[in-house]
């Protein structure tokens, strides 16, 4: 039952109460029915929500998307050796000629193309830190394409807590998220 279920929220006790809410990064609609209800009311409830970062924010956006790539002059193809370089290729082209076949009807009908899906997703590959590129590829299988379109979880409180008029903020900043990330070394990834 719905009201078993691990909530993932926390409350800070304090007046009125403050609550933490631990979310995943996969398309909200995966894990919607399976978030209880005291965690839905605690969001409904509340003035202020603070997310990770602020994935409405344009300039959180760029700035990810910036912290991905390799320095000024580097290609991928420099830093991977060369099989592997190959492996991944060839891989991208492969999912490149399958995506059409992920696709769901409903995403054609909202104008989604799979050769613009792909370049949302993939472009610029060759240009991406290692680190970047593993987890682009990991999320290019026919599960996550058809879910493409909707928002991960982050995002979907985010455009609620909007329309809904609630003041909004973020704990981190991208550069908090992407040194770690980048200062990782070929061999840990």
């Amino acid at each position: 039952q719905q009201s078993e279920l691990n909530s993932f929220l926390w409350t800070i006790k304090r007046d009125p109460p403050s609550y933490f809410f631990g979310t995943i990064h996969v398309p909200y609609t995966r894990v919607w029915d399976f978030i209880p209800e005291n965690s839905k009311k605690a969001f409904q409830q509340s003035h202020i929500v603070y997310f990770e970062l602020d994935l409405t924010d344009p300039y959180t956006i760029s700035a990810l998307t910036s912290c991905q790539l390799l320095p000024q002059g580097e290609n991928l193809q420099d830093v991977l050796p060369r099989d592997i370089y190959r492996r991944l290729k060839r891989h991208l082209e492969y999912v490149k000629l399958m995506m059409p076949s992920w696709m769901t009807p409903d995403q054609r009908g909202k104008g989604l193309y799979a050769d613009y899906l792909f370049n949302a997703i993939a472009g610029n590959w060759e240009r991406k830190r290692p680190v970047w590129v593993m987890l682009m590829v990991n999320s290019l299988t026919e599960v996550d394409i058809k879910s493409r379109g909707v928002p991960v979880l982050d995002l979907y409180l985010a455009q609620e807590a909007e329309r809904l008029r609630k003041q909004t903020g973020a704990v981190e900043k991208v550069e908090e998220q992407c040194h770690p990330l980048n200062g990782l070394n070929f061999s840990q990834v």
